[in-house]
């Protein structure tokens, strides 16, 4: 069977959005019982120097749908980064997932061995199309992930392990 980049990637990055959007409703629910103002989830950051939970999803969302486009030789959608309540995060969760699942597999398939090069601050990276998705967006889409899984733990919603692997727990 040959290899496919888009077997590996793409699927993977819904799974995980997926499992961020439930970490994400796990916290609106928390709010919601305990009456605490949904703002102080959204803004609360692990340390100083960090980035809050809305950065958290963005950044996520935004490594994946990059990523994705990136490995299709596709245009990305571009997002406000304006979210302020769980229900937008959860849109901005969705919007992704739903964009990720119309990437044509062909077209990732097509350019599997092109270079992938792009700037990110003041870098410039150059990477295969395999060692992108594994070095970059997965790594990138799952620390984005577990810091907002350790905001919400930190504040105290009752999450778990398996409330973080989702699907892949399941079996």
């Amino acid at each position: 069977m040959p290899f496919s980049l888009y077997q590996c990637s793409i699927p993977r990055f819904i799974s995980g959005l997926d499992n961020l959007a439930n970490i994400l409703t796990r916290g609106a629910e928390h709010t919601s019982k305990r009456d605490i103002d949904e703002s102080i989830f959204i803004n609360f950051r692990l340390y100083p120097n960090m980035l809050p939970l809305s950065f958290q999803v963005q950044a996520a969302t935004d490594f994946v749908k990059r990523g994705a486009a990136r490995m299709a030789a596709i245009e990305f959608p571009s997002y406000e980064d304006n979210e302020t309540s769980f229900a937008d995060l959860q849109t901005r969760v969705e919007k992704t997932m739903i964009f990720l699942a119309s990437v044509p597999e062909e077209n990732i398939e097509k350019h599997k061995n092109d270079d992938i090069v792009f700037q990110a601050g003041p870098y410039d990276f150059k990477f295969s199309g395999l060692d992108y998705v594994n070095s970059w967006v997965i790594p990138n889409l799952y620390f984005h992930i577990t810091t907002a899984y350790n905001i919400l733990r930190h504040n105290g919603v009752d999450l778990g392990k398996l409330d973080y692997l989702g699907a892949i727990a399941e079996g």
